[in-house]
């Protein structure tokens, strides 16, 4: 559920034109309320949600949500029973709309009494410090529901904000990152990384996980059971990695992918594409790694020829 309330205050329900106006497009007259937003394979008859993507058309022919923002060349692939936002900057769009539902709270200046702040910490003028928390070396976590024996280690960040915004004629807009970060019990997270919540779904990390020191995973990235992620790996948002892959060392992965059950990725790997189950991957672009070796071997074979003497 996008929004859990335990960690986002809300307002609303708002009047569709409402809801248009705040994305900066247009809709039709229908009486229809939106009391949230969601993600397309989820959303409700009285949720709003959006489409920036043509690989997530088939789920927008199908979705259930009240409302959907989209870009006027994709708009008669909205159904019948959902409204139609129609802009074409969606995303920034979505930006707007979703903060009308979740509006930033203001900062208020203070200290809680509970808070506990080291010594030699220095705070800045006009800081808010809520109950119990803890300023100097060790663990941040919000918007987070852990597991059992789950072991974060120094230095992790869990549960901060994506990195999501869109980019309009005054600069960039921040998309509210309304998701949470969902740790599967027996998962150990390494010292600083980094594991941000969903935008509008969760962040999930998977039973068994094991993540080095130094990764990043960004917003709305599903990682399966017993993965392991080694050090300086960098995941960007809406990647789904399957039970049992491994990634070696500071591979990149581009946002929107899948990884199959047990595909193995090596190290510095810049992976573009999707990979089925089961594979390895190596080199950049990342390729599967017979075809990857074959190539390196072609091109030992050309280097020698040109060195050898006339």
């Amino acid at each position: 559920m996008a929004g859990d309330p335990r960690f986002f205050a809300r307002t609303g329900p708002h009047p569709l034109a409402m809801v248009a106006a705040a994305a900066g497009g247009t809709a039709d007259d229908r009486a229809l309320v939106l009391a949230g937003v969601g993600p397309l394979q989820s959303a409700g008859p009285d949720e709003l949600s959006f489409l920036d993507n043509r690989r997530y058309l088939p789920a927008l022919k199908v979705t259930r949500a009240g409302a959907v923002i989209v870009h006027p060349d994709l708009a008669q692939h909205v159904p019948e029973g959902t409204a139609a936002i129609v802009t074409r900057e969606p995303y920034l769009g979505w930006a707007r709309a979703a903060a009308l539902f979740f509006p930033v709270p203001p900062v208020v200046p203070s200290i809680h009494p509970s808070a506990v702040i080291a010594a030699d910490a220095a705070l800045g003028e006009g800081c808010e410090i809520g109950p119990f928390v803890s300023i100097g070396a060790g663990v941040t976590i919000s918007h987070a529901l852990l597991g059992t024996r789950v072991g974060i280690l120094p230095g992790a960040r869990i549960g901060q904000d994506g990195f999501g915004f869109a980019t309009g004629p005054a600069g960039h807009v921040s998309v509210p990152q309304l998701g949470r970060v969902i740790i599967g019990d027996d998962v150990e997270i390494g010292a600083n990384s980094c594991v941000d919540r969903g935008s509008t779904q969760d962040t999930v990390i998977g039973a068994g996980a094991r993540l080095d020191n130094l990764v990043q995973i960004g917003h709305n990235v599903r990682i399966g059971r017993a993965c392991v992620i080694v050090g300086q790996v960098g995941i960007a948002g809406s990647v789904e990695v399957e039970d049992f892959v491994v990634i070696g060392g500071q591979a990149g992965l581009a946002g929107h992918l899948r990884v199959g059950k047990g595909a193995r990725i090596g190290a510095q790997a810049g992976v573009m594409g999707d990979i089925p189950a089961g594979q390895d991957w190596v080199g950049s672009p990342a390729m599967p790694a017979r075809e990857t070796f074959r190539q390196i071997a072609a091109l030992k074979r050309l280097a020698t020829r040109g060195t050898k003497p006339a």
